[in-house]
């Protein structure tokens, strides 16, 4: 969330960030906050004027006490201030939770460089790369060419778990595996913190890292706990440092996330009827970093870098967009999305999503660093490495070959036990 003294100091630079946006709900709000935070600091002060008043008070008391003087008029005074200090600290309570309300939804403030636009289709394409070939054949979907190979199972998953969940057996699954070693020993060799993370976080540092509407649109809730499966590694590491100071010679702190990943996916989106493109359920490995605030666009760069690293090396066409205002969402303030080619669709599909989410995420866990005598909040980033299911998709479409089968990309045969092909008929 943005820090209530930056909308307090600067609440035209506010209001220009969600015109871009196109989010005439918000700009509402912001009068009515700035007005409610003066309500509030007015009333803390006369809460605490109060408070010491008490004392004040509990001191002449004792005074004319010893004096021997009488003190039924200061006794009536002082029986008096614990209604007025309990009404107040009631309306202070209430304004709190108010502001924290508003707090909670404001999005954070845009980088200069952001698109301005409605949706997906107004992103800005900032790269491209690799070879893009022509197969020669007919390419097949790859959910129909999974099961035709016998490497996985759809009908049996949506029978047992319903549809956007999927069973891979063999090569295929091995390859999944595969994608995750190859990607963590890239990461680790630069830096990164191998990290196993929960599976399922309570609500409240869940509302430390993610829009709000989450919970209902794609947080899945154990039902009768206070629990919610991630759909992330990111959110699990996010909360890790919360209400930590850093020292500052500690940052950056660059982890590595590796965790299945549970999404409704509802809305526009949906769910593939037979495949792994968009599904339920995912494995993921995921970048995350705390940082200075002067590291965070250097190390936005390095992030995304990273991800391109590992499909240029597993030879997989793709770009590089820019994300637009209106498909941003609330916590980034840049997002940069790697877009990997499907062939057989001729069209590129986001596999990777890389976010500089400023201090927004660290402002509402209280994640600070100590600069000199005083405390900053840091900088968070995350950005998939990759999420295997999108990959495997990638490579189905990428490297399938004339007899059916598929070929294994060069990086990934060593974490295969030597299989250069998946399919294949002896």
């Amino acid at each position: 969330m943005l820090d209530i003294r930056f909308i307090r100091e600067n609440p035209d630079i506010v209001r220009k960030d969600l015109k871009k946006r196109n989010d005439q709900e918000k700009l509402k709000w912001i009068d009515a906050l700035i007005k409610k935070d003066e309500q509030y600091r007015a009333l803390l002060q006369k809460e605490q004027e109060l408070r010491h008043k008490r004392n004040l008070i509990t001191q002449e008391i004792n005074e004319l006490k010893k004096q021997g003087k009488d003190i039924k008029a200061k006794v009536k005074e002082a029986s008096e201030l614990p209604e007025k200090v309990k009404e107040i600290t009631s309306k202070v309570d209430e304004l709190r939770l108010e502001i924290s309300n508003y707090l909670m939804r404001i999005p954070n403030i845009l980088h200069d460089s952001v698109p301005i636009g409605k949706d997906d289709t107004d992103n800005k394409t900032v790269k491209k790369w690799g070879e893009i070939r022509k197969p020669g054949i007919e390419l097949k979907d790859h959910g129909s060419l999974i099961e035709s190979l016998g490497l996985g199972d759809f009908d049996k998953a949506a029978k047992v778990s319903g549809r956007g969940f999927y069973y891979l057996f063999n090569e295929l699954a091995l390859m999944e595996l595969a994608l995750q070693r190859f990607t963590v020993d890239m990461l680790m060799k630069k830096g990164f913190v191998l990290t196993q993370v929960p599976l399922m976080l309570r609500r409240k540092p869940y509302e430390g890292v993610t829009d709000l509407k989450d919970f209902e649109t794609m947080m899945y809730k154990i039902e009768n706990e206070d629990l919610y499966l991630i759909a992330t590694s990111e959110h699990a590491i996010a909360v890790l440092c919360s209400n930590r100071v850093f020292n500052e010679e500690e940052l950056p702190r660059k982890y590595v996330g590796v965790s299945p990943c549970f999404r409704k996916e509802i809305g526009s989106h949906g769910v593939d009827e037979k495949g792994l493109f968009r599904v339920h359920q995912f494995n993921k490995v995921e970048q995350f970093v705390f940082c200075k605030p002067e590291e965070s666009w250097k190390m936005h760069e390095e992030l995304i870098k990273n991800a391109e690293e590992i499909f240029q090396k597993l030879k997989l066409p793709y770009r590089i967009v820019s994300v637009c205002t209106g498909d941003i969402g609330i916590v980034a303030a840049k997002k940069y999305d790697l877009e990997a080619y499907m062939p057989r669709e001729k069209a590129y599909k986001e596999v990777v999503s890389c976010s500089n989410c400023t201090a927004y995420q660290a402002a509402r866990l209280n994640i600070k660093y100590q600069k000199g005598s005083e405390k900053e909040y840091v900088h968070t980033l995350n950005s998939t490495a990759i999420a295997t299911s999108r990959a495997l998709r990638a490579i189905l479409e990428n490297y399938q070959q004339k007899d059916g089968s598929i070929k294994v990309p060069a990086v990934l045969v060593p974490y295969m036990n030597g299989i250069k092909a998946i399919g294949k008929k002896q």
